[in-house]
């Protein structure tokens, strides 16, 4: 039994470092860096000359084998690179798979490194919380969600798309409120208003609210 145990024991061990090992964090390669970085953006053009083309972001083709190869070489460069972590997103939703054909680690493994590396890149949460919430893993977006819009209140396509969350929630308070956020500071679309108008659950913002809002 002593001899069962011990063995059990090592091999959680062995589970939770193989876990560990599965998604590494970003190692800063040259060039590479962090996408938000000017200094470090110096080196893009050569990264996506080669690997991350219009072909590639929109799904079409990859450039030098597959897609997931291409996505993930640009990765492995520029952890937050908005537009490849939306496309690996997209790939990994298209394919059905956590860990697309191609990729050296999962779509989540991806977002983890780079708000790791970056964890003041809001964009790459929202990406993620996107990303999370098609995956209805509600809880996780929402949290994603919420941490970016801490960093960046004033973003109105984050309080749209909490409001949206919220909506599906049911949680209709928190809903309006974020909804009256984006269209002070300008959101254009009209769906969350309609979805919270189909609910019933619409309010005017007073015009006051819409004024500290934009002016915050």
């Amino acid at each position: 039994m002593k001899t069962l145990l011990m063995f059990c024991a090592c091999a959680c061990v062995a589970a939770s470092a193989a876990a560990q090992s599965a998604c590494p964090p970003y190692v800063k390669h040259d060039p590479g860096g962090d996408y938000t970085n000017a200094d470090d953006r110096a080196g893009l053009a050569v990264v996506e000359q080669y690997h991350f083309s219009r072909n590639v972001e929109t799904l079409k083709q990859g450039m030098t084998g597959s897609l997931g190869g291409d996505i993930s070489y640009t990765l492995e460069h520029f952890p937050n690179h908005h537009k490849a972590l939306a496309a690996m997103a997209k790939l990994g939703l298209r394919d059905k798979r956590v860990q697309p054909v191609g990729a050296r680690y999962t779509v989540s493994c991806y977002f983890e490194r780079a708000i790791a590396y970056a964890p003041h890149d809001t964009t790459a949460r929202m990406v993620f919380g996107n990303y999370l919430l098609a995956n209805k893993q509600d809880a996780a977006a929402l949290e994603q969600l919420q941490e970016a819009a801490r960093r960046q209140p004033q973003h109105a396509t984050l309080q749209y798309n909490l409001g949206l969350l919220y909506v599906k929630r049911k949680d209709y308070a928190q809903a309006r409120e974020h909804a009256a956020r984006a269209y002070a500071l300008g959101f254009p679309l009209p769906g969350l208003k309609n979805q919270l108008k189909k609910a019933g659950q619409w309010q005017e913002p007073p015009a006051q609210a819409k004024d500290t809002a934009t002016a915050e």
